[in-house]
């Protein structure tokens, strides 16, 4: 059995102002770097046992926390792995809540004010959004990979909150909003069956400042 836990990258620039990312690339904040390394203790400090590997999206904010967190563990180099990608979030990329409201109004089902035909389930998306059987076949293909690469060991994924809320879904648990540097832990079987562990978080609300962005 392979052990994964997928973890949320620390607090981006967009997390911070309130914009959806998708596959855009923002920088982590000064936040955001210390969330990372507040993880590593955490890991260090914990039941976590070795971390065999750590992986990591190649967006700069996932890759920039897993680098910080495997410098910290002696654990590395970083895997970097376009499959932990976010999921492509189309024209809504660079937006705001209030600005998608705006420009697709009844799309989201917290509309305040929706001026068009109103979406009471919230799953309309614009053009370019990936789909969730696109972003869920990805998301496994990666967890069945690192089984492959490390066999009956632990690794740390550094990936997104779709991602992880797509894997999530397909496993039966209900959608609850993923903060940053918090995680899902995931079993991979050597039959390739995948079964959820719990959540975690991994900072630490008395040194350093959990962020939960209302984003993807």
């Amino acid at each position: 059995m392979t052990r994964i836990l997928l973890v949320r990258h620390g607090e981006s620039e967009w997390n911070a102002a309130g914009r959806w990312q998708g596959q855009a690339d923002p920088p982590l904040t000064e936040l955001g770097r210390r969330q990372a390394k507040a993880a590593a203790a955490t890991i260090s400090a914990g039941t976590f046992g070795t971390v065999d590997l750590v992986a990591a999206s190649d967006l700069q904010r996932a890759q920039l926390t897993a680098e910080i967190v495997a410098a910290e563990l002696g654990v590395g180099p970083v895997r970097v792995d376009r499959r932990l990608r976010e999921r492509d979030a189309g024209e809504w990329s660079g937006l705001t809540r209030a600005e998608i409201h705006e420009r697709w109004p009844g799309f989201l089902a917290d509309d305040p004010v929706v001026r068009g035909a109103p979406d009471p389930t919230g799953r309309r998306r614009p053009p370019g959004w990936e789909p969730d059987e696109q972003l869920l076949a990805r998301g496994l293909d990666a967890l069945h990979g690192f089984a492959s690469a490390v066999g009956p060991g632990t690794v740390l994924a550094v990936t997104h909150g779709g991602l992880v809320y797509a894997i999530e879904a397909h496993l039966g648990v209900p959608w609850v909003r993923l903060a940053n540097l918090q995680g899902r832990w995931v079993r991979v079987g050597a039959d390739g069956t995948v079964a959820l562990g719990d959540r975690v978080v991994l900072v630490d609300a008395g040194d350093v400042t959990i962020t939960v962005p209302d984003q993807i």
